[in-house]
């Protein structure tokens, strides 16, 4: 594979103006690297416009972006993967970011990982001043986990997709606000794309109270919940009580103590409280 991989980093966005800046510097900071940061913004009423026409001073930079009007993130976020021109895709929310080195490492995941479509990492969990408030390793792919765990363990922040996955079709269903990377990772783990785990702190996920994970995780879980009963060979097409009962008494738990074990042989729980670098 070329050494010289060329990013694109995705960045939906509206009126985050408090974190925005952030997500763009996080981006910028990765030179050498070679990229382009699109933020499809959605009509900020906001800084957010006057930190973008800052961050974008000329026609030859990094940055492209639009503001106006659309049908939500996910549409916003397919809008930007069909226009991306790199190799590898990045999708980053406007309040999250990346880790010093974080392409670096990517690239050369992917070097080391021909056979690999998706890569993920690890990543930790901040406050809305930045703060660290907890490293989280994650564990090797299984599918099993992924349809079954009650936690989506495949963070996009920390998430990167060879642009063909675009190219090929494969998109964001519009129609889910809220589990949309749940779904989109259990489609293309059926239509047999490949996702390889790499043991690097790529990115910092924000906790804030205007965030959908903070403030409707009801929401989250009954999207998630449709997403499992619409591709759990269980309750596809028999939404009976005794197939619901078998997968939330027995599959859901037994994917979350996969995952728990793993975690747990692996040693990350004794790794919460160390400082965080990227390798």
């Amino acid at each position: 594979m070329n050494s010289n991989l060329r990013f694109s980093i995705v960045t939906p966005s509206f009126n985050q103006g408090a974190y925005l800046e952030e997500a763009l510097l996080s981006v910028s900071n990765q030179k050498p690297t070679p990229f382009e940061h699109l933020v499809m913004d959605g009509g900020s009423q906001d800084s957010s416009l006057d930190i973008l026409q800052r961050h974008s001073p000329g026609r030859e930079g990094h940055l492209r972006w639009r503001s106006a009007s659309d049908r939500g993130q996910s549409h916003a976020l397919n809008e930007g993967f069909l226009r991306a021109t790199g190799d590898i895709v990045g999708w980053l929310n406007s309040d999250d970011r990346y880790r010093p080195g974080c392409f670096e490492a990517v690239s050369r995941a992917f070097r080391e990982y021909p056979e690999a479509d998706i890569i993920y990492g690890d990543y930790t969990w901040i406050d809305e001043r930045g703060r660290l408030l907890r490293i989280r390793r994650e564990i090797e792919f299984s599918y099993f986990v992924l349809l079954y765990h009650r936690v989506l363990y495949i963070p996009t922040t920390a998430t990167f997709f060879r642009r063909r996955i675009f190219q090929e079709g494969n998109l964001l269903d519009e129609n889910l606000g809220f589990a949309m990377d749940y779904e989109f990772f259990v489609r293309l783990a059926i239509r047999g794309y490949h996702f390889q785990h790499i043991p690097v702190l790529l990115s910092d996920f924000r906790f804030h109270v205007a965030s959908k994970t903070c403030s409707m995780p009801e929401k989250q879980l009954q999207e998630q919940n449709y997403v499992m009963e619409l591709y759990s060979p269980l309750l596809r097409n028999r939404r009976s009580s005794w197939a619901r009962g078998v997968v939330f008494t027995i599959l859901r738990p037994g994917a979350a103590a996969v995952r728990y074990f793993e975690k747990m042989i692996r040693g990350y729980y004794f790794d919460q409280l160390r400082r965080p670098t990227v390798a």
